[in-house]
């Protein structure tokens, strides 16, 4: 319902780069009048600003539905995402994508949906759906889609694959913007990329890289989720290039998006002294212009979507407006929780704990006989492997070749001594598939299992453990609530599940009960079962992702992620 209102606030006009008292009327939804009543800040007024916008994120990896999202989002002065919804597109196709717009429609929030441009993101794991050129052409018909959506094949895009530029081709006609996603590119590769077509990249793990991307033409979206934090490596791009830089959070999970979003980058950054018209042009203004998006830029004739602050170094959020409706205060979102539609695709059955054992003559026909492969070291057996390697705050892997123990009966074993771990992926669309197995370093696990259904991009389950019985228990609690995440303590302990029957991929519950539920979740893989990761969760569902460097695992085996091939 729109309202017909006038406040008194400090107004900043960021591109004007100034700051005034002014008298703000808005009537129908739009700001009817701005009239500016000083020359500088009053003390005792709010400061009015555009709202924030999160540039590139995949709200399935809130764990919420749209709706929920937003109720979380908008608190912290977010208006406007530019949401990916591949996660949902890779389990139900362009059924998914679907729902998402449907769910999206019953909340205020400017959400711009993107054409998943990947589905499956690769041919080497299985995918519940695929999202073909046709089904993007359908979705360009709809407003509701407003860009081609990160095109992860970027080894495609500079071979000029038919497939892959005829996606590109159709987002050109449509006069939809290409956003990119090219892990390490630099140089003369960067830009063979970016002139395909591809116009952001977020992906960027160094300034350097970043700078390379730049040159090439390409905006640059400074990443800070709840896996992938790359703010530090980049903010120092900002005094020079921050009429092409965007913030964005790619992967938040509930517990860090109840307390933060958009707003903490820019607190940061005004921190270290960034210049605050800049800043804020980064958060308010850049994914605007870039995505044509419908937000308000606190302009005379503009929607009324705009925000109150306290000042412009807290920036605390006292005040969210969209199209002149008041939709959150003081932390807290005013709109009501709505119970969303239910969808899925899940066949997994339950598994065998035998199954997950990992025989050393399983390896190959051409592997040497036993004899050869095994030492004796320390009066233990040991074989070497290739072994993941994760990094906290990070997506990248490394590659280790480790020495691990084998049992009398020639099992691979994990090695707490060494934080090896095993790491598992089962296909859940078919019934009846043999897991993939493997070894991972850096979870920090003294003992026990996590196991996922969220893992990118297929979403497989996903799980990592210190012994077979814990890990099937894990697998089996995902398999039995079709989609959630699961902490189970070794030796038949205590058990936690957060389900998420919403494509096992979205709970259908409240925003901050699924917060309070995952930070349970997440404080008892760390306290009880031993992860020293910032977000274990969210670490091993990129543990899958296959066009992140280097080694990942699918459900279909280990997999080299810089030669794009099966180890």
């Amino acid at each position: 319902m729109l309202t017909d209102f006038v406040l008194l606030a400090n107004v900043v006009d960021i591109l004007g780069r100034t700051t005034r008292p002014a008298r703000l009327r808005v009537a129908d939804g739009r700001i009817q009048a701005l009239e500016t009543t000083g020359d500088g800040p009053e003390p005792t007024l709010p400061y009015a600003l555009p709202g924030f916008v999160d540039a590139h994120v995949h709200v399935e990896s809130s764990l919420l539905v749209p709706t929920e999202f937003a109720r979380l989002a908008l608190a912290h002065g977010t208006v406007a995402s530019v949401s990916d919804p591949h996660e949902i597109g890779n389990v139900l196709g362009v059924a998914g994508v679907r729902y998402m717009l449907d769910n999206a429609a019953g909340s205020p929030f400017k959400f711009c949906f993107g054409a998943p441009s990947c589905v499956p993101a690769t041919p080497f794991e299985t995918a519940g759906a695929a999202i073909t050129a046709a089904d993007i052409e359908q979705l360009f018909q709809d407003p509701r889609i407003g860009y081609l959506a990160e095109m992860m094949n970027w080894p495609g895009v500079l071979h000029r694959d038919a497939a892959v530029l005829e996606k590109i081709a159709l987002a050109q006609r449509y006069h939809r913007p290409v956003d990119g996603h090219a892990p390490g590119l630099r140089g003369a590769e960067a830009t063979r990329y970016a002139s395909a077509g591809i116009s952001t990249d977020h992906e960027c793990f160094s300034a350097d890289e970043a700078r390379d991307k730049l040159a090439a033409g390409m905006h640059v979206l400074i990443r800070e989720g709840s896996a992938a934090r790359n703010f530090d490596a980049l903010i120092e791009l900002l005094p020079e290039h921050y009429a092409r830089l965007m913030f964005c959070s790619d992967d938040k999970h509930p517990d860090t998006l109840l307390l933060s979003h958009i707003d903490e980058l820019v607190r940061r950054a005004v921190a270290l002294g960034h210049d605050v018209y800049e800043v804020l042009q980064v958060a308010c203004l850049n994914p605007v212009a870039h995505y044509c998006l419908p937000v308000g830029q606190l302009r005379v004739g503009d929607p009324a979507d705009f925000i109150l602050v306290d000042n412009l170094t807290d920036f605390r959020v006292r005040q969210t407006y969209l199209d002149g409706r008041l939709v959150a205060g003081n932390g807290r979102c005013r709109l009501p929780y709505a119970a969303p539609a239910v969808v899925n695709n899940f066949h997994a059955e339950p598994m065998a704990v035998k199954s997950l054992e990992l025989r050393v003559k399983s390896l190959g026909e051409n592997v040497p006989p036993l004899p050869q492969l095994l030492t004796l070291n320390s009066q233990l057996l040991t074989q070497t492997h290739p072994v993941i390697q994760c990094f906290d705050g990070q997506l990248i892997t490394a590659r280790l070749d480790l020495d691990l123990p084998v049992s009398a009966d020639e099992l691979l074993l994990p090695d707490p001594a060494q934080d090896v771990a095993k790491l598992v992926v089962l296909n859940r669309y078919e019934p009846g598939a043999a897991p993939a197995v493997a070894f991972i370093q850096g979870f920090g696990l003294r003992s026990g299992a996590l196991a996922s259904s969220v893992g990118h991009d297929s979403h497989n389950i996903t799980a990592v453990g210190t012994d077979d019985a814990s890990l099937a228990r894990a697998i089996n609690l995902i398999i039995e609530a079709r989609g959630g995440l699961a902490a189970v303590a070794a030796d038949g302990g205590t058990e936690k599940l957060l389900p998420l029957p919403v494509a096992g991929l979205m709970s259908d519950q409240p925003g901050p009960e699924v917060a309070a539920a995952y930070s349970a979740l997440d404080e008892f893989a760390k306290i009880q079962l031993g992860s020293g990761l910032r977000a274990p969760f969210m670490t091993l569902s990129f543990m899958a992702l296959l066009v992140i460097p280097s080694l990942k695992l699918s459900d279909l085996g280990l997999f080299d992620g810089e030669r794009f091939e099966f180890v």
